[in-house]
Formats: C-alpha cells, sequence, structure tokens
C-alpha cells in the first residue's frame, strides 16, 4: 500500500494510491505515470454520490454508511462511513469532533491501523482514503473502503438461524489471529463481524481501535462479543454459539 497525505481546500485526505488505481480503470493511465489519482473533499460527502446516481444502496447504523460505485460502470464498490458521535455528547453535534491534528483524528488513526492489518494479511476491508475537514477547533470525518462482496452481517445470520457450528468455529479463529496481532477491538459485535460469499469471516470498523500488549482487554474483547450475541441468537442458541466460539478461539 502507498499511503499519502494531501491537503484539499479545508481538508486534508490520506489515501492509498494503489486502491484508486486499481478502482479507477478509466484512469489507469494517470496511474502510470504518478504517485497518485486525488480524491476530493466531495468525495467524502453522501448528497455528492447520489447526485452523480452513483449509490447501490446503504448499510444500517448510526452513521448511514454508503455502498458506492467510484466510477460509473465500475465492478468495484466500497463503503463511504461518516463518523457520528452517539450518545449524550451527540446533544451538542453528531458529527463535529475536536482538533488535536491530522494524526490524532479517529479517521487517520483507523485509515492507519487498518492498512497495517491489511499488509498483514488480516481479514480486514481494504482501505481506501481517509478525509478530515477542519472547522477551527473542531473537524469532521468520513472514510472510504473498499465493499467485502456478498458479505453479510454475523448478526443476521444468527437472527435467521444461518451461523452453522463450523462457521463460528471459524469466526473464533479470525478473533484469535487478530488478539495475536495485538488488536483491542472496543466494540467487537455481532455486526462488526462479517461473513463473505465464500464464508470468510471479516472484522470491520475498526474507530477507537488500538494495538496493544496482551492483557486482559482480550478477555473484555470476548465477553462483548458474547453479550452481543444474545441480542440476534435465540436464546436457546446462545450457549451453543459461544462454545463453537470459544472452541475456534482456543483451539
Amino acid at each position: 500500500m502507498r499511503l499519502a497525505t494531501l491537503r484539499q481546500k479545508k481538508s486534508l485526505i490520506l489515501q492509498d494510491a494503489d486502491s484508486l488505481c486499481d478502482a479507477r480503470t478509466l484512469r489507469q493511465k494517470q496511474c502510470q505515470s504518478s504517485s497518485s489519482v486525488p480524491l476530493a473533499p466531495e468525495d467524502f460527502v453522501p448528497a455528492s454520490w447520489r447526485q452523480r446516481g452513483l449509490v447501490t444502496g446503504e448499510a444500517p447504523g448510526r452513521g448511514s454508511s454508503l455502498f458506492i460505485r467510484p466510477e460509473e460502470g465500475s465492478d468495484e464498490q466500497w463503503v463511504l462511513r461518516p463518523y457520528r458521535r452517539g450518545g449524550l455528547v451527540a446533544r451538542l453535534s453528531t458529527a463535529r469532533y475536536l482538533w488535536l491534528g491530522a494524526e490524532r483524528t479517529r479517521a487517520f488513526r483507523e485509515m492507519r491501523l487498518t492498512a497495517r492489518l491489511f499488509s498483514q494479511g488480516l481479514p480486514v476491508p481494504r482501505p481506501v482514503a481517509a478525509c478530515v475537514t477542519r472547522y477551527g477547533l473542531t473537524y469532521e470525518a468520513a472514510l472510504l473502503t473498499r465493499r467485502i462482496a456478498g458479505a453479510q452481517a454475523l448478526a443476521s445470520l444468527l437472527e435467521n438461524n444461518a451461523a452453522a457450528p463450523e462457521l463460528l468455529e471459524r469466526v473464533g479463529q479470525m478473533i484469535r489471529r487478530f488478539h495475536h496481532a495485538g488488536l483491542d477491538h472496543v466494540d467487537l459485535n455481532a455486526r462488526n463481524i462479517l461473513i463473505g460469499a465464500d464464508d470468510t469471516p471479516w472484522l470491520i470498523d475498526l474507530d477507537r481501535c488500538r494495538l496493544r500488549a496482551p492483557g486482559r482487554w482480550r478477555r473484555a474483547n470476548l465477553a462483548r462479543l458474547e453479550r452481543s450475541l444474545g441480542k440476534f441468537a435465540d436464546p436457546g442458541a446462545v450457549a451453543s454459539a459461544v462454545r463453537h466460539l470459544a472452541a475456534g478461539y482456543e483451539g
């Protein structure tokens, strides 16, 4: 991956030049002759993609993530996720965060962490770009990643009683790989685990996550996931799901 930071108007964009060259097939000559195909701040605004007719779907959640095509006729899809606040602080602002420097923004941190894990061969979506736009002492941000073709959330499979024991064991194995890499996923739940068309588990949404030395946080991650299972699986199926996850994690 080739990460580069570009200044566009009031915004800073951290982008992977290789992802952009792969996606924007109509600009292959430009990719070969330069280091990047720069995005613009409007590429991180949902309304811009709607106006261009390139929105292919929308995911549930606080940020209302969009599924988009980078260009007309492209087979690839991206996920655009604006950063949104929750809880009591959202009453003051749903989209603004305190500015402490570009590298301390949530978008740049998540972009760099995702790129690092992706480069290690771990199953995270390939990051495309992050954008932060400063407004004095505050900023707004959004993240672009590649969409995993044919993926659906583990939560949906649990709701439909379609999460086979073998699949749950693979999920446990995946979590173990991330823990061995040192990833503390602060929001490990069944919505942030995607299952690809080939039944490969993927981990998404690394906002506020970090790399740490081994510790009790690993068990805290697993406990959070177990609580999440109870929101989507039938009560009688939760214990079995936890058992198969544990078998994969500890195997």
